[in-house]
């Protein structure tokens, strides 16, 4: 008798699932209407600024989605609780897909309403998340809940700018969302990028013991980049934020190197991690020089996080764990070596542009042509993967 499940409720059987695939769409979807309105004249939502729309639905809609995956996929390793799955995990998806519906429909909707639905999907992770870790003992974690509490709150504060007309709150709610994304990265690839390049250096009769962390370092990267945050999100002045970046800087690029990512350059899922968490001493050097430099503008600094760090290491950690907690192999399909180059190329477009050192319009279009393409070749690859059951017949 077979005790694999019928593949209609494959999707629902773990939070990584609906929601890696839900990530993947919604990067094409967003990027490309975004795309399309800036260059082609594409209507986008009216009620709300186009810039503040894709930046809301970037963060709070893809980006939110993968934190959703990840945090309620990897809790039940750190506790033992079976994953959410079934009507409920639906439920929750619901929740996630009824704020895009909201922020899509923000010229139909009040301000009130499209606010209390697009903030619910968040709050629900966050009393989730904290109930499970929390019932398991597992005291560790919580600040990862914290971290997802703190995001639902700097939503609150942009729709509050929004619904009030001050746009100085919804700026500096949009720059505290991408910086707690950030210390997210910073806490969660700290864990799994040196602890999966031991393990892999080890399988391949390596010396493991090259990998190398430092109290003083690792505490210095998270710090810094704590600080940056509130400084950025209270107004302190750029002099001195810059000195934090650079600080964040050179700690977070020093605590990369002691993971020795060359020496897994052979293995695109491991490499791919260890490139992503470049991005975050890149995005916060080019946020450190920024007031120095003409050249180097806010959109360079913030595309190095959002572009480079977000977008590569989301794509890294959902080509990793889908192939992992569905009972196969940690092989890459081939497919997806070309969606991370072109994803890295995005990256590099983008940043380009924002210092001026490409033409805007050309590789603005690039970079989006580019990111699309990449999570498209996620979604029409992994999709077989995300919606069947476990290759080796286990629930999950």
């Amino acid at each position: 008798m077979s005790l694999r499940q019928p593949r209609a409720s494959s999707l629902w059987a773990s939070p990584f699932r609906p929601f890696f695939l839900a990530t993947g769409l919604y990067a094409v979807v967003v990027v490309g209407f975004w795309v399309g309105a800036w260059f082609g004249g594409w209507p986008l939502p009216e009620g709300i600024s186009p810039l503040q729309w894709h930046s809301h639905e970037m963060l709070f809609g893809m980006v939110a989605a993968a934190i959703a995956g990840f945090l309620l996929t990897a809790m039940c390793n750190w506790t033992g609780a079976a994953p959410l799955s079934g009507p409920p995990l639906m439920v929750l998806f619901g929740l996630w897909l009824a704020g895009r519906v909201a922020m899509w429909s923000v010229a139909w909707l009040p301000g009130w309403l499209v606010a209390a639905i697009d903030l619910s999907f968040l709050l629900a992770v966050a009393i989730y998340a904290c109930h499970v870790i929390a019932g398991a003992g597992n005291r560790r974690n919580l600040p990862i809940v914290g971290i997802v509490t703190l995001l639902w709150l700097v939503n609150f504060l942009f729709h509050l700018g929004l619904w009030e007309n001050l746009p100085g709150l919804t700026q500096r709610a949009e720059l505290g969302t991408i910086l707690l994304v950030v210390l997210l990265m910073v806490v969660i690839g700290g864990r799994i990028t040196p602890a999966f390049t031991r393990n892999w250096l080890s399988r391949n009769g390596h010396d493991a013991d090259i990998v190398r962390s430092w109290k003083g370092v690792e505490m210095a990267a998270m710090l810094s980049v704590l600080l940056v945050l509130l400084m950025l999100v209270t107004g302190a002045p750029m002099a001195w934020t810059s000195a934090v970046a650079l600080l964040a800087a050179a700690a977070n690029g020093a605590r990369l190197l002691g993971w020795a990512g060359w020496k897994v350059r052979s293995d695109p899922l491991m490499w791919i991690l260890h490139l992503g968490y470049a991005w975050i001493p890149i995005g916060l050097l080019l946020l450190g020089l920024y007031p120095w430099i003409d050249a180097i503008t806010p959109s360079a600094w913030l595309h190095a996080l959002g572009t480079g760090a977000m977008g590569i290491l989301i794509l890294g950690v959902m080509t990793r764990v889908c192939l992992g907690h569905t009972g196969r192999p940690l092989q890459l399909p081939r497919a997806l070596v070309p969606a991370y180059w072109l994803l890295i190329a995005a990256a590099v477009l983008r940043v380009a542009a924002g210092m001026s050192l490409l033409p805007d319009r050309p590789a603005v279009i690039a970079a989006g042509l580019a990111w699309m393409a990449a999570f498209a070749i996620f979604t029409i690859a992994y999709w077989p993967i995300i919606s069947q059951p476990r290759a080796d017949g286990r629930p999950g």
